[in-house]
């Protein structure tokens, strides 16, 4: 640890999290950002591009901010035509958990091509 370092925090769409966990917390991290753009596991596979990977369950979330007591924050990115119906289900899937729920924006830009066409809110 690092004097004068209050928070290490960690980035992770959680696919190797639970594995990953006490290494982590023994590193010193206390903070976690669930990378989260859909509660559908065929969407899921597609966002992380592997087969046969689970999506972070509620109980595995409840675990992680509730056992080892680290700050969660789940990061949404809302697109047009993929994820759009399920920010319901976000409030529905989070609004007991000791976390906090950001729906951020699509980042436009794919390589040097922006993609304007899935830009929710974009006209």
């Amino acid at each position: 640890k690092l004097e004068g370092l209050k928070t290490i925090a960690v980035t992770t769409n959680g696919i190797n999290l639970t594995r990953l966990l006490p290494r982590l917390k023994e590193a010193g991290l206390n903070a976690i950002n669930i990378s989260l753009d859909t509660l559908v596991p065929a969407k899921f596979e597609f966002i992380v591009r592997r087969k046969g990977t689970n999506l972070p369950s509620k109980a595995t979330v409840l675990m992680l901010a509730g056992v080892c007591l680290l700050y969660l924050q789940v990061n949404c990115v809302v697109m047009r035509g993929f994820n759009e119906d399920e920010v319901l289900d976000f409030v529905d899937f989070t609004k007991d958990l000791p976390l906090d729920v950001r729906f951020i924006e699509y980042m436009p830009f794919d390589g040097k091509y922006c993609c304007f066409e899935i830009l929710l809110g974009h006209k």
